[in-house]
């Protein structure tokens, strides 16, 4: 499998990612441009190249499946790629492009863990529609926009989840 890490998805990755971060940022008055500038380089670099190359090995490894196989196999295969460990990671880099690193602390994931959980129905349906409704070379812009719309619940559950 050939990786692939293209302009456009560079681009989309900055500010779609970026875009949902600085909305959740505002909704709990943490806005701030040093956080914009560091999702954006996020989403432009990690994100851009690592989420489309697990969608196209998804796709060359159920490519053989039919079905009830098929769609499952890919839907369970994008949730286990944004689990917990993804949203402690993306937790980190809010927190990290917010208050520093010496402020990070050990709660994020349990924190990441309950938004897991609680997120599953919602991330079942919306991975079964970009894993087995959208094209391939738009799965990444779609993810991207879910993951936005996700980026403002992950720093909600900042505040959500903090006590329980």
């Amino acid at each position: 499998m050939k990786l692939e890490y293209t302009k456009q998805n560079i681009i989309k990755g900055a500010l779609i990612y970026s875009a949902g971060d600085a909305v959740a940022s505002l909704l709990i008055d943490e806005f701030s441009w040093v956080r914009v500038i560091g999702m954006m380089c996020i989403g432009a670099t990690l994100y851009a190249f690592e989420i489309p190359n697990y969608f196209k090995w998804i796709d060359s490894k159920t490519n053989h499946y039919a079905g009830t196989k098929l769609w499952l196999s890919k839907t369970i295969l994008a949730i286990l790629y944004f689990n917990p460990l993804w949203i402690i990671r993306h937790l980190f880099f809010i927190k990290l492009f917010s208050v520093g690193y010496a402020q990070i602390e050990i709660d994020i994931f349990r924190i990441g863990l309950y938004s897991f959980i609680v997120n599953i129905p919602i991330s079942f349906i919306a991975n079964f529609i970009i894993q087995n409704k959208i094209k391939l070379s738009y799965r990444f812009m779609s993810s991207a926009i879910f993951s936005a719309l996700m980026a403002i619940y992950y720093a909600l559950s900042l505040v959500l989840f903090k006590s329980v």
